[in-house]
């Protein structure tokens, strides 16, 4: 059977509580007892299914990204609970050995890093597209659902190289840059392949997006969410081509969505839980109303404990004892409260802006009510500052499982974002501040949302910037937005000096670590992978 490249991160671990596939180089041609071998595992349909569920699906997860971007960036600071863990990564000390990127221990726990995390799902995707090529659908409805399946497949494997472009290519703008490692099928384990060029793997990513595009369909259906239909195919068109500045095609394919998924805004009203004698918002009756675990009376805070979809267009589902990371204790040890050890605290200026917005759900939605804010934090000294405890619960956990939430990947807001950049781009000024109103009217319980005038581009681009940074907060979005959108916004990451321990700084707007260096362990073992520069 052919094997995988295993320039030693490019590797082939295939698993899930059905069957374990082991590529161990030396191991490839022995069968270990309750081993099943490629021949016996793509034998039908089912399988196939088996193989997309219970090791594609389970090994997709982008908790790396969202947490790298929250530490790296101005989302976090270090919380009363931390005993150190990533302050070197919060202080922008990044190399080629980081654990983050190249894998490792982080937050104390095991992580692939987000170079090979991307690359196995990438693997496992090759390996089902190859193994389908030994299995006939017995009929039409067979052949429907294989179908779907390479669908489903080809549109995650795209969604990865658009994760591995925007983090570790220095410009998507230009299709001459050097952008990632193509593997397009199950390679040599000998091979040792050069990165390719922007356009080559935009080329392929295309090539995945068509086809899965011409076989989903849309699903509103609250499960529907668990899995790539064709509101997540164009998701990810959208996103890819507003992050290679392909403006047009970015807002043709957020247009899609907006109008044929059957999802809407997630609204903030209720404000109240129904009756005459409704609590007061805020008031410690009405807290434990909104933030029950299980459910709540309101629709956006519903959408975070996972009790109702929502916006929602694609999450990866979290259940409580299934696959996939915890995202939750990321931020929290225990528990989304100031009990619960937590790690990391909201940014200060971040929090400010939750805060300052007259009627603003998201206050409450993302902040938990047993923060301790500090009321003269801006003149906390060293060693005092983790004391404005400004507590994380956009993740509050499930039932029995308060650290853990399905992991929202793509939601309605970010389509509306990604229009209204394109229309900024082409100079529709109006049209753009419209569309942000309308996230913002969603998000405010007292009907008093208000967008200042897009004066010209750069005003406009700073806000659109401002407005992702409150609504995609700790989603995994700021550290690419600052990248390719702070020049044009003239603004530059916005840390508070209380945001640390020691004085704080600002990554600089063009900075070097505005992309990831390739791994050590890649470089290393395959002398055709460049570095990046200045690492």
């Amino acid at each position: 059977m052919k094997r995988i490249i295993n320039t030693i991160l490019v590797v082939a671990t295939l698993s899930s509580a059905a069957f374990t596939l082991n590529s161990c180089q030396d191991a490839l041609d022995i069968k270990q007892p309750g081993e099943l071998q490629e021949n016996e595992l793509y034998t039908s349909v089912a399988n196939l299914n088996e193989v997309l569920n219970g090791s594609i699906y389970a090994q997709l997860d982008p908790i790396e990204e969202i947490y790298f971007t929250a530490v790296f960036t101005d989302e976090v600071k270090p919380g009363s609970g931390s005993g150190g863990q990533e302050y070197s990564l919060h202080r922008h000390f990044l190399d080629a050995a980081s654990p983050v990127v190249t894998g490792g221990t982080v937050n104390s726990v095991a992580s692939d890093g987000i170079w090979l995390n991307n690359y196995k799902v990438i693997n496992r995707v090759n390996r089902l597209l190859e193994g389908a090529k030994k299995v006939t659908p017995a009929n039409t409805d067979e052949q429907k659902a294989y179908n779907e399946i390479l669908a489903q497949a080809r549109a995650i494997r795209a969604y990865c190289y658009v994760q591995l472009e925007a983090y570790f290519s220095a410009d998507m703008k230009n299709p001459n840059e050097l952008g990632v490692i193509l593997l397009k099928d199950v390679s040599a384990t000998d091979a040792k392949l050069p990165r390719s060029k922007n356009q080559d793997v935009y080329d392929f990513i295309n090539a995945d997006l068509d086809y899965a595009r011409g076989i989903l369909e849309y699903s509103s259906t609250a499960g529907g969410r668990y899995a790539t239909d064709k509101g997540f195919v164009n998701a990810v068109t959208a996103r890819f081509n507003l992050y290679r500045g392909n403006t047009v095609l970015a807002k043709q394919y957020a247009n899609e969505v907006i109008s044929n998924s059957g999802l809407k805004l997630t609204i903030a009203d209720p404000s109240k839980p129904a009756g005459d004698n409704a609590p007061e918002i805020g008031s410690k009756e009405w807290n434990a109303v909104f933030y029950g675990i299980a459910s709540s009376f309101n629709p956006y805070r519903n959408l975070w404990n996972d009790s109702a979809r929502g916006e929602v267009i694609f999450s990866l589902n979290r259940l409580p004892l299934g696959a996939g990371g915890t995202i939750g204790s990321r931020w929290n040890t225990n528990q989304s409260n100031i009990d619960g050890t937590p790690m990391w605290f909201w940014g200060r200026n971040l929090y400010n802006l939750f805060q300052n917005i007259p009627g603003d759900i998201r206050k409450y939605a993302y902040v938990d009510p047993t923060s301790v804010p500090k009321a003269n934090y801006a003149s906390a000294t060293a060693g005092t500052t983790r004391e404005d405890a400004l507590v994380i619960d956009k993740y509050p956990g499930k039932t029995n499982t308060p650290t853990r939430n399905d992991v929202k990947v793509f939601r309605l807001s970010e389509m509306y974002f990604i229009v209204a950049e394109a229309e900024v781009a082409a100079g529709n000024l109006s049209t753009a501040h419209d569309l942000i109103q309308k996230v913002r009217e969603a998000r405010n319980y007292l009907g008093s949302a208000v967008t200042p005038t897009y004066t010209g581009a750069q005003f406009a681009y700073a806000d659109i910037l401002k407005e992702r940074r409150i609504e995609l907060a700790l989603e995994g979005h700021r550290y690419v937005d600052l990248k390719r959108l702070a020049v044009l916004a003239n603004v530059e990451m916005d840390r508070n000096p209380t945001d640390d321990i020691i004085p704080v700084k600002n990554l600089p707007n063009g900075d070097y670590r505005y992309t990831l260096p390739i791994p050590i362990k890649e470089t290393s073992a395959n002398p055709n992978a460049l570095q990046n520069d200045k690492y």
